[in-house]
């Protein structure tokens, strides 16, 4: 009779949780305060190591695929050794899938940026990512110079989950930097949580995460959650769609690390 009480109540309590979901807004999970610190950066080393797997050589997008339709070549524009969001063509994402990874990845904010808050310069790193859409883990990309928006979801920002440790952004117009050290969850054979993804990320050369232990996948509206196992996967880069300049990258490289460091 208890184990059935038990039963009756955690069916009650997962109704519960599936309402507010349900009724939940983008606004619920925004966190404004406090303001993380501003930051000047010193400069940053972009030298590659002997092991490491470029993913942009500055001449064209071929270790990238199209989100959309994985079969079909990139759309973004490629010029002088810089590639930029072509607006509209949706997501990218490498055609290798990675497990635990050391990432180098430079961005740019345009110098005639337009807009404010989350319409200035919006992309999005997904450390690791699946479908055609938002699906993964982002590592925010914004303009976060003397702009303000949620702290949960400015540059550096684990998107909705964490807010960065300090703004070390430079202003428009100028490169900023991104390493990250990247260790993916582990499920266990049904599907459960065995171990939670893991993100350490400097941007421009100043520590913005820690170590922080991930509570799921990127979530817009309500809390993240684990609720898909899953393996390696690819690496992403988002077309936002916002009426802002679009975003340029250059020097990507990557090291997998898939057999160091491992959760047990």
């Amino acid at each position: 009779m208890k184990l059935q009480l038990s039963f009756i109540i955690l069916l009650a309590i997962n109704s519960l949780n599936a309402c507010a979901q349900e009724n939940a807004k983008p606004e619920d999970t925004e966190v404004w305060q406090p303001v993380p610190k501003v930051v000047k950066p010193g400069n940053s080393n972009s030298h590659i190591p002997s092991d490491a797997i470029i993913l942009f050589n500055g001449k064209d997008l071929k270790q990238w695929v199209s989100s959309r339709d994985s079969t079909k070549a990139v759309q973004w524009i490629v010029k002088d050794q810089v590639f930029t969001v072509k607006k509209g063509t949706g997501n990218i994402q490498t055609k290798q899938a990675f497990t635990d990874y050391q990432l180098h990845l430079e961005w740019r904010i345009p110098k005639n940026i337009t807009g404010k808050g989350q319409a200035r310069g919006n992309s999005g790193l997904f450390l690791a990512g699946w479908g055609i859409g938002d699906e993964g883990y982002e590592l925010q990309i914004l303009d976060s110079y003397n702009n303000s928006t949620y702290v949960n979801g400015q540059a550096g920002s684990i998107y909705k989950q964490y807010a960065p440790l300090a703004n070390p952004l430079n202003p428009p117009g100028e490169w900023n930097v991104y390493d990250v050290a990247w260790t993916a969850p582990r499920f266990n054979s049904d599907g459960s949580l065995k171990s939670p993804a893991r993100v350490t990320a400097f941007l421009n050369g100043v520590l913005v995460q820690n170590g922080v232990e991930l509570k799921g996948p990127t979530q817009y509206i309500g809390k993240p959650s684990y609720k898909q196992a899953h393996g390696p996967l690819p690496i992403k880069l988002q077309d936002h769609g916002d009426p802002s300049e679009p975003i340029s990258f250059r020097n990507i490289w990557i090291r997998p690390i898939e057999s160091m460091n491992t959760p047990e």
